[in-house]
């Protein structure tokens, strides 16, 4: 007896000493395949700044459809990650309609806030009913705030194919989020003017995208023939440079301050239009236009960084409809009709820019010619393999919409580039040829850069409804939402991170999803077998400890 209480007592002493060395020796081991409970370096470094305490909440409290439960449970996991690199950071669960007297009101509150509830179907106790769900992280320190998207939609997606691209996604939404939080020094944007690009509030709710990021500010070309140097000394106090949609050439004087901006190092998006073509030009008694082409002046300047956007329309079976009005008056309905001239590109998914975005909505693109040379070209962008180029001039006229393409009509091939990301150490275009400006501090071989040219202009463009402007890529004649925010956004943080956080969106989870069919065909089979296998399993060891009871007593 004294024996036994000795080996019990030692047990005991053992099984605290293991826990209290648990409590004071924290580790993980990740055995998943993708290793998705291990944070990547750029994603632990979000965390390691903050020094006063960091509360999420999370607005998935509830009774919630099985696919929400998973992606609450992920969420939950990644959290306890975070929580390890940084004791600062805790979380809570809230359900935001929970005791509210006025449902209506709070969830109207709640939108304003930019949360957008997902419409589910609940089935409890044999009913059915359409409940709110609001798939948001709320994160706070101090006296900021940043919301979290943990929902991320896609087109086609099934409701487990879009919680495996939510779960892929959220290691990057909260460590992007926790950037926010904790930057301080921030780099600088220059939005190009004086080349007719487009007006600030077509802008609008792009550049307050990214002024979580970046300080931005607007630069006017236009005084260059005045003064070159000093319009490029004030450039290179930028890190960025965003022209979007320019429909005034570019001069010589012009051309070369962006060339030596980019060869010393700064970086640009372009956002370019060839062809002058709008869908109000179609809106006249005719209802035609003539597509005609814009005359940039850029082709020598980008064509010695390995690219041509041409002066062609894209055509794609592929595309976003259009809303026109039939019938006048009261009578009036508005009908949405596929446009082919708007293609609809669904991501290559072929680098961290691109991963698992929502398709991206273009309106009058052209296509873009890739040259060989020393840079390396990633094709971020580009039309689906049922579509062609057209030339112009050419009439455009609203008829097509009583003759909407066909299958048949297109010829199966690559698709055009639409979007291409150039990378190398960026030789001057000027290289060896005459100066259009004398400057003393000219550049011919500059550091490892990057730029990215899009045949779209309109891609950035948010629409305006009583002279506010919309969310960029919410379409309000069809209530569609594409995904040319996250889409530009992707590229400005690529062109400006130096930490690598971007890349985090490389990052693949696989989470393995029960077969329906195979479920509903193997159901009897397995609830047989849960049924039977325990009880055989209790009537063997019965019998053998019966047996083994009756060898005992022979002995």
């Amino acid at each position: 007896m004294a024996k036994n209480l000795k080996n019990v007592a030692l047990a005991l002493v053992v099984l605290v000493g293991l826990n209290v060395l648990a409590a004071l020796v924290y580790t993980r081991i990740d055995l998943t395949e993708d290793k998705r409970y291990t944070l990547s370096a750029a994603a632990k470094e979000t965390v390691i700044q903050f020094e006063a305490p960091v509360i999420v909440d999370i607005l998935l409290e509830g009774n919630l459809p099985s696919e929400f439960n998973r992606l609450k449970n992920e969420t939950l996991l990644l959290l306890d990650q975070f929580k390890a690199e940084n004791s600062k950071i805790s979380y809570n669960l809230v359900n935001p309609l929970e005791g509210v007297t006025n449902k209506e009101q709070t969830l109207v509150e709640l939108q304003n806030l930019g949360l957008k509830p997902a419409s589910v179907t609940i089935n409890q106790d044999g009913k059915t009913s359409q409940e709110f769900v609001f798939p948001w992280a709320m994160i706070n320190y101090g006296n900021k705030t940043v919301k979290v998207p943990l929902l991320k939609n896609k087109l086609g997606a099934t409701p487990e194919e879009r919680i495996n691209n939510s779960v892929q996604n959220l290691e990057y939404a909260f460590a992007d989020a926790f950037t926010k939080l904790t930057t301080t020094n921030k780099k600088k944007i220059a939005v190009l003017k004086g080349n007719g690009e487009l007006a600030d509030q077509y802008l609008a709710d792009f550049l307050t995208s990214i002024k979580e990021y970046y300080n931005i500010g607007a630069i006017t070309l236009d005084s260059v023939s005045a003064n070159a140097n000093g319009v490029l000394a004030q450039l290179n106090g930028f890190d960025m440079a965003l022209i979007a949609k320019p429909t005034l050439p570019f001069n010589d004087q012009e051309k070369y301050v962006l060339d030596q901006y980019m060869v010393q190092g700064g970086k640009t998006l372009w956002l370019l239009d060839q062809v002058a073509m709008e869908m109000d030009s179609l809106y006249n008694d005719t209802g035609s236009a003539i597509a005609l082409p814009f005359n940039l002046e850029l082709d020598d300047l980008l064509f010695k960084y390995g690219v041509r956007v041409n002066p062609v329309l894209v055509n794609d079976l592929y595309n976003t409809p259009i809303v026109m009005a039939n019938g006048s008056g009261n009578d009036s309905q508005y009908n949405p009709y596929p446009w082919p001239y708007n293609p609809m590109v669904f991501s290559r998914e072929n680098h961290p820019i691109n991963k698992n975005i929502e398709a991206v909505r273009l309106q009058f693109a052209n296509g873009i010619d890739t040259l060989s040379n020393a840079y390396k070209k990633t094709v971020l962008l580009q039309a689906s393999p049922l579509s062609r180029t057209e030339g112009i001039p050419k009439e455009i006229n609203l008829n097509l919409l009583a003759n909407p393409p066909k299958q048949e009509d297109y010829t199966p091939n690559a698709g055009a580039p639409l979007a291409v990301l150039i990378e190398g150490r960026f030789t001057s275009a000027y290289k060896n040829r005459v100066k259009p400006i004398l400057h003393q501090n000219s550049v011919e071989e500059g550091p490892n850069n990057k730029m990215i040219v899009i045949a779209d202009g309109d891609i950035v463009k948010n629409q305006m409804e009583r002279g506010r402007p919309l969310e960029l890529g919410f379409d309000k004649w069809t209530n569609s939402f594409y995904g040319n925010k996250e889409f530009l956004v992707n590229c400005v943080n690529y062109l400006l991170d130096d930490t690598g956080l971007i890349n985090i969106r490389n990052k693949k989870v696989s989470i393995p999803v029960l077969d329906p069919q195979k479920i509903a065909d193997t159901k009897q089979k397995w609830q047989l077998i849960n049924t039977l296998l325990p009880v055989s399993l209790l009537l063997l060891l019965g019998l053998i400890y019966s047996w083994y009871r009756k060898q005992s007593y022979k002995s």
